[in-house]
């Protein structure tokens, strides 16, 4: 692919070593697929670089070193939804930021931005244009602000469902980590309960509100607790690490686990044999392609979105919806407990979720970006 515009200021010619820089940065939903996209950069490109942009005060700077990978800070510029003083402050932000991210970019030799929205893309995309090709990747049908624009100014946009309404899409769906979409569940079963101190034969409910946790999810479900514990069910919980969450015992009953934060997705997937949870893009994909029936609780701000994810599973068979406001400890007894006691109705919806999206996502992403790169 011949771009107009190759290798940032430095001026590399294709054949050398690829630089990408990721812009991803704020929460999980925005971070994993962008390190779900560098491992599989790394995989095709094993002579590459990846460098990761975020803020200060994102959950990038646990993740991404954590991955191995190096993080850039750069100034945030959050989008204020309303009108306010803040508003006023936007373009000095804006101008200090991409005076920033220009700076970053210059000194790594970026062949290529590749942003995921939120507040760390807007300034890539416009310290990038005119330098370095720009590739989005849209998780969302509903596209947020930073990727409206990066899209104006990309030579390829990637979306994860169709119907987004960006020039350029390519449908492909979202990058998900390999420990994800090779995740043998039953495998694993036995050392994830292990692990968590799950009763290794009870049906487990695995519950979660996104990486910071969610306070509607967390008192609803650990107000049921003895309700499963009467229903032989054990649970999964984690409840956010600013969050605390006390949940009595039940001796003689499966175990009731709460946990400020999972690092070890693969195994907490593998403990259950359902989950309760948000439904943002990056969840909704992970939870579908490890095969978990799920219930949703969307999130109740921001444009939809969220309900928006989680309809495909459930027009599939493979999940539940339950409005945020309607998530009661009683709603939870009534619906929850007999989905995730019932083993024939699990394995349906199990053999649902299955079915539904891009397990090659990562791949095909990479090699969009690869190209856009002149590699």
């Amino acid at each position: 692919m011949n771009n107009p515009v190759r290798g940032g200021a430095s001026g590399e010619v294709a054949g050398k070593a690829p630089v990408v820089v990721v812009a991803g940065g704020g929460t999980a939903g925005h971070i994993e697929p962008a390190l779900a996209l560098a491992d599989a950069v790394m995989r095709l490109r094993p002579d590459a670089k990846v460098v990761a942009l975020g803020t200060q005060r994102g959950l990038e700077n646990k993740l991404v070193p954590a991955r191995g990978y190096p993080l850039e800070l750069i100034p945030p510029v959050p989008m204020p939804r309303k009108p306010t003083p803040e508003l006023l402050k936007m373009p000095l932000k804006v101008r200090d930021a991409v005076k920033r991210t220009r700076e970053v970019l210059d000194r790594v030799g970026a062949d290529v931005v590749v942003g995921f929205g939120g507040y760390v893309a807007l300034p890539a995309y416009l310290a990038a244009r005119g330098r370095t090709p720009i590739v989005v990747h849209e998780a969302n049908e509903k596209p947020g602000l930073a990727n409206k624009v990066g899209a104006r100014f990309a030579v390829r946009v990637a979306v994860a469902v169709p119907g987004t309404p960006l020039a350029k899409a390519e449908v492909i769906g979202i990058p998900l980590r390999r420990s994800i979409t090779s995740l043998d569940r039953a495998a694993l079963r036995a050392e994830a309960r292990e692990h968590f101190g799950l009763d290794p034969d009870a049906p487990t409910l695995l519950v979660f509100g996104g990486s910071q946790g969610a306070v509607s999810i967390n008192g609803a479900v650990a107000g049921a607790a003895k309700e499963f514990a009467d229903a032989g069910v054990g649970v999964l919980h984690a409840h956010g690490p600013k969050n605390t969450l006390v949940v009595q015992e039940f001796p003689g009953r499966p175990a009731y686990v709460p946990v400020p934060y999972l690092e070890r997705m693969d195994l907490a997937y593998a403990a259950a044999d359902a989950v309760l949870c948000r439904s943002g893009a990056m969840t909704v994909a992970e939870v579908s392609a490890v095969g978990l029936p799920a219930v949703f609780v969307p999130l109740p701000y921001g444009n939809g979105e969220q309900a928006v994810n989680a309809r495909p599973a459930v027009e599939a068979g493979a999940g539940l919806m339950v409005d945020d406001a309607d998530l009661t400890p009683a709603k939870v007894a009534e619906l929850v407990i007999p989905l995730v006691s019932d083993a024939d109705r699990v394995a349906k919806m199990s053999a649902a979720a299955v079915g539904l999206g891009h397990r090659e996502a990562d791949e095909t992403l990479a090699k969009i970006v690869l190209e856009a790169a002149g590699a």
